[in-house]
């Protein structure tokens, strides 16, 4: 699937849930990635993660794991949308080496359709916004 990654997004959060997540990727080292996925006028859509899905340092070997999703279902469940509906999600990854400098998203699934971003250029933050399609 197509990702783009959003460099300044127009978000309302909740400014309670934000200082908490903040506070856990400054204690944690995690690495954040909020997603917008629109769904198609017709329906029938279903979305989900499969836990084999991680980040790449571009600099070197170093692979960081997926460990939390955030409003997406973890395979082999599904999260149905409804036509036309917009689903924000997010996914928390550990933290990538301080030498990185950018990185891959990679999805490893069954099927096809897995989701994938090639070198994302790595912020201050470590807080990502991608739109997929």
């Amino acid at each position: 699937m197509s990702l783009t990654v959003i460099d300044k997004p127009k978000l309302d959060i909740d400014p309670s849930i934000l200082d908490k997540l903040c506070t856990q990727i400054d204690e944690q080292g995690q690495v954040v990635l909020h997603f917008l996925f629109k769904a198609s006028i017709f329906g029938g859509e279903k979305i989900r993660i499969w836990p084999t899905t991680y980040l790449y340092d571009n600099q070197s070997e170093f692979r960081s794991e997926l460990v939390h999703q955030e409003n997406i279902s973890l395979a082999p469940q599904w999260t149905e949308l409804e036509p036309s509906s917009a689903r924000f999600f997010t996914l928390v990854f550990n933290g990538l080496p301080k030498s990185c400098m950018s990185f891959d998203f990679t999805e490893h699934c069954e099927g096809g359709g897995a989701f994938h971003a090639k070198a994302i250029r790595r912020n201050k933050s470590d807080v990502y916004f991608l739109r997929i399609g």
